[in-house]
């Protein structure tokens, strides 16, 4: 036997790891207590942007909703970015809160049991959304989240962690990386992916919760 054919097994394996990885499937979506459900269709390491925020305000909204422990030992969040339009609520959308830490950029959590959901742009124009991976149920899905995600692909805003990054961390993000988002991006938008979206009404646009905005003293708090 040639040494090329006893490798073969072995490339093959790898192979069908990754079309398996590859595969777009369904991911169950539900808040700690169940009230709030829902799915995220057509997910797939090549299909999303999976990345760890070290940033002050997604600190700030795991300590406003007493969930420090969606956070990393270094204050980061994992986060997967989609369109809007593959993601669906079944149940629960009247327990919807949001919170307004910035201009931009709403944080959407369940009022029923306090989980961070999601991070959306103010308005339904951006073609993306950042879910949290604690509204991701995983274990209903039945493959690990570097399984159904990939890996991370970088991490940001790592100057504001509060303390030594892991081991594991991902690299700071390259031209390759921002290539690959923009690129992301564009075809979410170019194909209108930016609605319908669970988070805003249909014909008004508006969010389907009022924003909280954090008074100055509220915000030192957390």
């Amino acid at each position: 036997m040639s040494r090329n054919e006893c490798h073969a097994p072995s490339q093959r394996l790898r192979s069908l790891r990754r079309m398996r990885m590859n595969r777009p499937s369904n991911i169950a979506l539900r808040c700690r207590c169940g009230r709030v459900r829902g799915v995220a269709s057509h997910v797939s390491p090549s299909s999303g942007f999976r990345l760890i925020c070290y940033c002050g305000d997604c600190q700030a909204f795991a300590r406003f909703l007493e969930r420090r422990d969606v956070l990393d030992p270094a204050g980061g969040t994992d986060v997967l970015q989609m369109p809007p339009a593959r993601v669906k609520l079944t149940a629960g959308a009247d327990a919807l809160r949001c919170l307004q830490l910035s201009e931009k950029v709403l944080r959407w959590y369940s009022d029923c049991c306090r989980t961070p959901i999601a991070n959306t742009a103010a308005t339904t124009r951006f073609p993306m959304l950042g879910l949290v991976h604690c509204f991701m149920d995983h274990e209903a899905d039945g493959r690990a989240r570097d399984e159904a995600l990939g890996p991370p692909l970088c991490r940001i805003y790592a100057r504001s962690a509060i303390g030594s990054l892991p081991p594991n961390a991902p690299p700071p993000p390259s031209l390759a990386i921002f290539t690959r988002r923009a690129s992301m991006l564009l075809g979410w938008r170019l194909r209108g992916l930016n609605r319908p979206t669970p988070f805003f009404d249909d014909l008004t646009k508006a969010p389907r919760a009022v924003p909280r905005v954090l008074t100055q003293s509220e915000r030192a708090g957390f």
